[in-house]
């Protein structure tokens, strides 16, 4: 599988949200290297509570895009990732995670120590604040963010979604019932005829400041 094409600077300056998605298909050989450059996102103490569900069949992408209020790019697409996180997850997968740091020496034994010690710790406190769905959407949305660049370097379209309804949503990944699952946000991928122009942005003195806001 060939790198993608632009760097990631020029992607990020191509990418534009299109709803306007073609019948072409996406390669599965480059799906497969933008769902392996997604999982490669930065988490919270690493431990990647994102599930990610690739839409790719046409029932599901049916019931995915009554769940989206009928937006067609859920049809037009002919591949929507739903972003879910289990924030949960981190107490059956943290032990796994440390030991893959050490073994790979990422992490020192001593730092594993702390590890063990300080995230068991750190999602209580968030849980007990009512804040650890937020830090797990969080952690979900850089993972969105390098899937939307990948498939932009490699030439394909995408939209982020955040129209949708939650429990719609889950009923069509399967997670209904299953109250420790949250969606973060939803991505289409597909290929696009025609792209619109850069809107613009607003001047850099509206959105950002050096020390402290205006």
């Amino acid at each position: 599988m060939s790198r993608p094409s632009l760097p990631v600077n020029e992607a990020i300056e191509m990418r534009r949200s299109t709803k306007d998605f073609n019948d072409t298909p996406i390669d599965p050989e480059v799906l497969d290297e933008i769902l392996r450059l997604t999982v490669a996102a930065p988490s919270s103490w690493n431990l990647q509570p994102w599930r990610i569900v690739v839409i790719d069949q046409a029932e599901d992408r049916e019931k995915l895009h009554a769940a989206c209020f009928n937006q067609r790019q859920v049809l037009e697409a002919p591949v929507t990732l739903v972003f879910a996180v289990d924030h949960q997850s981190w107490k059956a997968d943290m032990e796994q995670v440390i030991e893959q740091a050490r073994e790979r020496e990422a992490w020192p034994d001593s730092y594993c120590e702390i590890a063990r010690q300080a995230i068991p710790g750190g999602q209580t406190a968030l849980e007990k604040a009512g804040l650890l769905r937020e830090y797990a959407i969080k952690d979900a949305m850089i993972a969105a963010t390098h899937s939307v660049l990948a498939a932009t370097g490699m030439g394909l379209k995408t939209t982020f979604m955040n129209g949708w309804m939650e429990p719609a949503v889950k009923e069509v990944i399967g997670a209904g019932d299953r109250e420790e699952i949250s969606i973060a946000v939803l991505v289409t991928l597909g290929h696009a005829d025609e792209v619109l122009p850069n809107p613009g942005r607003l001047p850099a003195d509206k959105t950002v400041y050096r020390h402290r806001l205006a």
